[in-house]
C-alpha cells in the first residue's frame, strides 16, 4: 500500500476555449503521517499553476485537496494530464480501492491518478437540457464540462413541469426500458418537440428474447413508427459516412467531418433501428466489415415545430472519454431545434 493515495475527479476534461479551469487533487494519507509534494504533469503546451504544492498528513486516513489551474493551449490538443505525489524518495500516482465482497478474497486496485485532457472548440446553441436518466450514465456530466446547464427530470417533472424551458431534453441509456414514467409521459415529450423542443432519445435494448421481457415495449419510442433491432456496429474505428451532408445537424452550430469519429472506444453503436418510417431521415451510416450498411443508427424527424433523434451511437462512453468529435456532434444534437431554425 502507498503511503498516500491520490485521484483526478473526473476522466476526463474538456476546454472549449483557452480560458483555464480549477482540477483539484484530493490527497489521503495510508500511513500515520505523510509529507511530500504534488505535481501534475500536462502534456506539451498546457500550463499548470502552481508548479508543484507542499501537503503535510498527520494520521492516517487524513484527507487534504489541493487545487492547480491549468490552462490549455489556444489549439486544438489531446493528452494525459497526470497527479503525481513525491514523498521522500518514493513517487505515487495512483488511488487505490478497496473490492471487499462475500464471493471473493478482499483485495486492492490502485488506477492511475490520470485524466484525459482535450482543448477542443465545442460551440451549442442549447443551453438548458432535461436529462432522463436511465439504467445509468455519466453523459450529464460531460454535458457541464461545456457550458450547459442540466437538470435531472423526475417522473414527477415528466408528468407536471413546464418542459419548454429546455432547449433539449436527453433520454439516458436504456431509459425507455427501465423507466415507467418515461413511457407513460411519452405523449407529453412529443408534444414538447411539437411546440418547438429537441428530444434526443439515446439506445435501448429490444426486449423479448432469452432475457424475456415485453418485444413491443418500444414500439411507441418516436413520432413516427420506427423498429428497433439487435443489430450493432461493434468496430470502434469502422468508417461512417455522412448521407444527408448537408443537413444543419451536420454543419450548426459545428461543422461535422470523418474526422469527428477519430479516437472512439469500443464501439460505434448499439441496437440500430432496422425499419423507420420514410419521414425519418439518417445522418450517419456505418456498420462492420462484411456486413450490410446500417443507416437506422441515427435518424432525424422534423416533428411540428420541433425535432425528434434516435440515436444509438454510445455517447455514453465516448463523452466520458473525452473524444473531441463526440462533443462536437453531441452539441449539435442538443442544438437541433435552433440549428433548424437558423437554417431557414
Amino acid at each position: 500500500v502507498p503511503p498516500v493515495e491520490i485521484e483526478l475527479a473526473r476522466t476526463s476534461l474538456i476546454f472549449t476555449s483557452p480560458v483555464s479551469k480549477k482540477v483539484e487533487v484530493p490527497v489521503r494519507s495510508n500511513v500515520s503521517a505523510a509529507s511530500g509534494e504534488i505535481r501534475l504533469d500536462a502534456p506539451e503546451g498546457w500550463q499548470v499553476e502552481p508548479k508543484q504544492q507542499k501537503f503535510q498528513l498527520s494520521s492516517r486516513g487524513e484527507l487534504t485537496v489541493l487545487a492547480f489551474e491549468v490552462t490549455p493551449p489556444q489549439a486544438d490538443s489531446h493528452g494525459e494530464l497526470k497527479a503525481i505525489a513525491v514523498i521522500g524518495d518514493r513517487t505515487v500516482s495512483a488511488g487505490m480501492q478497496s473490492l471487499d465482497y462475500n464471493h471473493i478474497p478482499p483485495q486492492a486496485i490502485f488506477p492511475t491518478a490520470a485524466a484525459t485532457v482535450v482543448r477542443a472548440d465545442v460551440k451549442t446553441l442549447a443551453k438548458k437540457v432535461g436529462y432522463v436518466m436511465g439504467a445509468g450514465d455519466d453523459v450529464p456530466a460531460a454535458l457541464n464540462q461545456f457550458g450547459v446547464e442540466v437538470t435531472m427530470l423526475s417522473g414527477d417533472d415528466l408528468a407536471r413541469a413546464d418542459l419548454s424551458a429546455f432547449d433539449a431534453i436527453v433520454t439516458g441509456v436504456r431509459a425507455y426500458n427501465v423507466r415507467a414514467d418515461l413511457r407513460a409521459n411519452q405523449p407529453r415529450l412529443l408534444e414538447y418537440v411539437r411546440n418547438g423542443g429537441t428530444l434526443l432519445v439515446q439506445y435501448n435494448v429490444l426486449e423479448g428474447g432469452f432475457g424475456g421481457g415485453d418485444p413491443h415495449l418500444l414500439d411507441k419510442i418516436g413520432p413516427f413508427p420506427i423498429k428497433i433491432g439487435r443489430e450493432r456496429v461493434t468496430v470502434e474505428d469502422c468508417a461512417v459516412s455522412l448521407p444527408n451532408p448537408r443537413h444543419p445537424l451536420l454543419n450548426i452550430p459545428n461543422k461535422i467531418t470523418a474526422a469527428d469519429f477519430s479516437g472512439w472506444i469500443q464501439e460505434r453503436a448499439l441496437y440500430v433501428a432496422t425499419e423507420f418510417d420514410p419521414q425519418y431521415q439518417s445522418l450517419f451510416e456505418s456498420h462492420d466489415p462484411g456486413e450490410s450498411p446500417l443507416p437506422g443508427g441515427m435518424l432525424f424527424a422534423k416533428y411540428g415545430k420541433g425535432v425528434y433523434i434516435f440515436s444509438a451511437y454510445v455517447w455514453f462512453r465516448e463523452l466520458p472519454a473525452g473524444v473531441p468529435g463526440a462533443y462536437r456532434i453531441f452539441a449539435n444534437l442538443l442544438s437541433a431545434s435552433k440549428s433548424m431554425a437558423a437554417a431557414q
